[in-house]
């Protein structure tokens, strides 16, 4: 069998072509939630915790004034970014928390699939308990 022919095999299995899909989706998924933590919650955190700018939170490492925006001190020098990685945290545990969701529903509907069907009901008597059922009846004449 040809490199070609083994490969071509291996990328037609179901499996995956199932992952290609889920990771094509996984990724406007993460697009999605990118932008409701960056564009929504953020914002929204902010305002409560007193109109802070979460994108612009750092602690200048080389010095420099601490009132630039965060692109501008980067170009200044080296910055302690905390306020992105805590946009990044939160975009992390909203992603997290709907796979597991999303999983959890999934397994939900294949345990529903597993179920056994009712039990059957009883057989009728065994051949020996018949035997046994016919000679008794035969003892009684």
């Amino acid at each position: 069998m040809s490199f070609i022919s083994e490969f071509k095999e291996f990328a037609m299995k179901g499996n995956v072509m199932d992952m290609a899909v889920g990771v094509i989706i996984g990724g406007a998924f993460g697009k999605i939630i990118s932008s409701l933590v960056d564009d929504i919650i953020m914002p929204l955190v902010g305002k409560v915790l007193g109109n802070v700018d979460f994108t612009n939170l750092y602690i200048a490492l080389s010095g420099q004034e601490c009132g630039l925006p965060l692109d501008k001190a980067k170009e200044a020098g080296a910055v302690f970014a905390y306020g992105q990685f805590c946009q990044n945290v939160i975009d992390f545990l909203i992603i997290a928390l709907c796979i597991f969701l999303m999983i959890k529903a999934v397994n939900k509907l294949n345990r529903k699939k597993e179920e056994p069907a009712e039990p059957a009901a009883p057989a009728g008597p065994t051949q020996e308990e018949l035997l046994a059922e016919i000679r008794d009846l035969l003892k009684q004449k």
